[in-house]
C-alpha cells in the first residue's frame, strides 16, 4: 500500500512537471517559444507525454483505491446468532422436497436476527416423527416450528401462523437461499419502509394496448425487467413483509381470489402483491442481492406460465375494481459490497 502510493504521488508530480514544462497546466508558459517548423510537432509530442502520464496517474490512482478498499472492507463473518435480539421470521414453504427443506432450515435458523423459522406444511398427511426430529435437529437452536395445514392450498403459505411474535415475515420457498449477510441487509430495507413488501424478486405488469379503450394487462418476467428496468411485484417466494398481511389475506381480502388461487394453483404471489399495493398504495421494494436456487425449476418453467399469469392480473384487476399495482424504477443496493453503484 505504502509502494502504490509513493508511485501515485511520482505520477502525480510528473504530471505537474510535464504541464509547466509544456505550458499545459494553470500557469504561465515558458517564455521562449519554439520555432514556428518545430512547433506543430512539438505541441503533438507534448499533448501525447501529459496524456500519458495522466492515464497512468488515473490507473495508479484506481489500482490504489481498490487495494485501499480491500484493505478496509473484508468480509464480516456471521455474528453470533444466539447473541442476536428478536428480529424476523422466516416462513418457509415447502412440499415433498424433505432434503431441501433440511438444508433451508439449517440455514435461515443459524442466521442472525431471525427469531424463529416456521415451515408451513401442505401435504395431506403431517410430517411423521422421523422427518419432524430430522427438521428440528438442524438446528441447536431450538427455534424451528411447524405449521401444520389440513388443506393443500397455496393460500396456506399466508395463514396466520400461531406462536408469531415479530412484526417482520420473510416469505421465502424451500429451494431458495439467500445468504445471511444479504438477508439482514433486506430486513433492514424493510425496516426503513415496514409497510412495503421487499424482496429479491421483482416482476411487472403493463397494458397490452396502451392506447386502447380496454385495459387489459400483461405480466412481465425476469427479462421484461432487466429491459425496462421497472417493476411493480416482488414475488412472495423471497420476500418480507409486516405479519398483519397474512391476516388480511386469510380473513379480509375477497374469498374469490383465493378461491382462484385454490382452483388454478397459481397467482397466490400476485394475490398478496395485490393486497399491499391496495393497502398502502405504494409499490414494493426490490433488493438487489445474490439468491441460490438449490432445488429442480418449479411451475414458473411450465409452458403457458406467462400466460396464466397475465390471466391472475387481468381477473384480480376485475376482482378490485382497478389495478392497484404501483410501478417503480427504484432499486436498493448495498454500497458497501457494490464496486459499482
Amino acid at each position: 500500500m505504502l509502494g502504490m502510493t509513493k508511485l501515485l504521488l511520482q505520477l502525480q508530480a510528473a504530471a505537474a512537471v510535464a504541464d509547466r514544462r509544456h505550458g499545459l497546466g494553470f500557469g504561465p508558459a515558458r517564455r521562449h517559444q519554439l520555432p514556428l517548423r518545430h512547433a506543430s510537432a512539438a505541441a503533438t509530442g507534448s499533448r501525447f507525454a501529459a496524456c500519458f502520464v495522466r492515464c497512468l496517474l488515473v490507473l495508479a490512482a484506481a489500482v490504489t483505491t481498490l487495494a485501499l478498499a480491500l484493505t478496509l472492507h473484508r468480509p464480516d463473518p456471521d455474528p453470533d446468532p444466539a447473541a442476536s435480539p428478536r428480529g424476523f421470521a422466516v416462513v418457509i414453504n415447502t412440499w415433498k422436497r424433505y432434503a431441501l427443506l433440511r438444508r433451508s432450515v439449517a440455514h435461515y435458523a443459524a442466521c442472525a436476527g431471525v427469531d424463529a423459522v416456521h415451515v408451513v406444511w401442505s401435504e395431506p398427511r403431517a410430517p411423521h416423527e422421523a422427518l419432524r426430529q430430522s427438521v428440528l435437529n438442524c438446528t441447536r437452536r431450538g427455534n424451528v416450528r411447524f405449521a401444520i395445514n389440513e388443506v393443500d392450498s397455496l393460500n396456506n403459505r399466508f395463514r396466520p401462523i400461531r406462536g408469531l411474535t415479530t412484526d417482520a415475515v420473510f416469505s421465502v420457498d424451500d429451494d431458495l437461499i439467500v445468504p445471511c449477510s444479504t438477508l439482514r441487509f433486506a430486513y433492514s430495507v424493510w425496516q426503513s419502509a415496514p409497510s412495503a413488501m421487499v424482496g429479491f424478486v421483482p416482476r411487472m405488469h403493463w397494458l397490452a394496448d396502451p392506447r386502447g379503450n380496454t385495459k387489459e394487462y400483461r405480466y412481465g418476467s425476469w427479462w421484461s425487467v432487466w429491459w425496462t428496468g421497472t417493476y411493480s411485484i416482488v414475488l412472495s417466494k423471497a420476500s418480507f413483509f409486516r405479519r398483519q398481511y397474512l391476516d388480511l389475506y386469510t380473513n379480509q381480502m375477497l374469498p374469490a381470489i383465493r378461491n382462484y388461487v385454490n382452483e388454478n394453483r397459481n397467482c397466490e404471489d400476485i394475490a398478496m402483491s395485490f393486497l399491499v399495493a391496495n393497502v398502502t398504495g405504494a409499490p414494493p421494494i426490490w433488493v438487489q442481492g445474490r439468491i441460490i436456487e438449490i432445488g429442480s425449476s418449479g411451475i414458473s418453467s411450465l409452458k403457458g406460465h406467462d400466460s396464466q399469469r397475465s390471466r391472475c392480473l387481468n381477473t384480480f384487476a376485475a376482482m378490485y375494481g382497478h389495478m392497484p399495482l404501483v410501478a417503480t424504477t427504484v432499486k436498493a443496493v448495498d454500497g458497501r459490497r457494490s464496486w459499482f453503484w
